[in-house]
């Protein structure tokens, strides 16, 4: 097998994440599979699970009913949201898996969220079930929060909120739940390993500041980069 599993995505708001993945979905397969070991790939990004949790709260709204996990202005009631996100996607994951048991022999898993507070990411991780851990490598899309702000503001499109390419959150939001994050606490204690649950999950870093997502040579340049690292820690 020439292609990554399963490929974890994150890093902050709009550092570049999603741009990566439309990069790779006009991207040739063999050039895909070749340059960057990722093979035709399904994506499991929990934006489209907190999309939703607005959408159903908002029809709760409407019928009179409470809302059970934001408020009227998108603010989040319970932070166990968070990792109910992640176990959504365990759950759509491992039905791939139970729908096909040779399913990653001709294909790759993007999974992708961002993370912020003291411990974040660790926790996304913590609560991967082991199917995915013991098949995943992991890519981060390194910017500062300063640049994770003003790509956030200048991707921002009215009406396309519930698109993963557009969507934007206010600078009071962005702070609050983004402005600290915990990567370089986790890169720290080793330079190509996560350890989480027992399994060591290869890790690289994708440096888009100065920013590389806007030109296509130089997302294919640092991808390459990013993505050989893993695969030679995979092997």
């Amino acid at each position: 097998m020439n292609n990554f599993p399963i490929l974890i995505i994150t890093g902050r708001p709009a550092a570049g994440k999603s741009e990566v993945i439309d990069f790779l979905k006009h991207t040739n397969t063999d050039e895909r599979l070749n340059r960057f070991h990722i093979s035709d790939f399904e994506e499991l990004d929990d934006f489209v699970y907190v999309w939703e949790t607005f959408e159903i709260d908002d029809i709760l709204t409407r019928h009179n009913k409470p809302r059970v996990w934001s408020d009227e202005k998108y603010w989040f009631k319970d932070e166990f949201i968070w990792n109910l996100y992640i176990e959504r996607i365990n759950l759509e994951y491992r039905k791939k898996l139970a729908r096909n048991a040779n399913y990653h022999e001709k294909m790759t898993t993007l999974i992708e969220f961002a993370r912020g507070g003291e411990n974040g990411i660790q926790e996304a991780l913590n609560n991967l079930h082991e199917d995915i851990l013991k098949r995943a490598s992991l890519l981060y899309i390194k910017v500062s929060y300063e640049e994770s702000v003003r790509k956030n503001r200048r991707r921002a499109k009215p009406g396309m909120e519930d698109s993963i390419l557009y969507h934007s959150l206010p600078d009071e939001k962005m702070e609050f739940y983004y402005k600290t994050n915990d990567w370089e606490k986790l890169a720290a204690k080793n330079p190509d390993f996560i350890e989480v649950k027992g399994f060591k999950i290869p890790y690289a870093a994708f440096e888009n500041e100065p920013e590389k997502t806007l030109d296509k040579n130089l997302i294919a340049q640092e991808l390459e980069r990013t993505t050989s690292k893993l695969w030679n820690l995979k092997k």
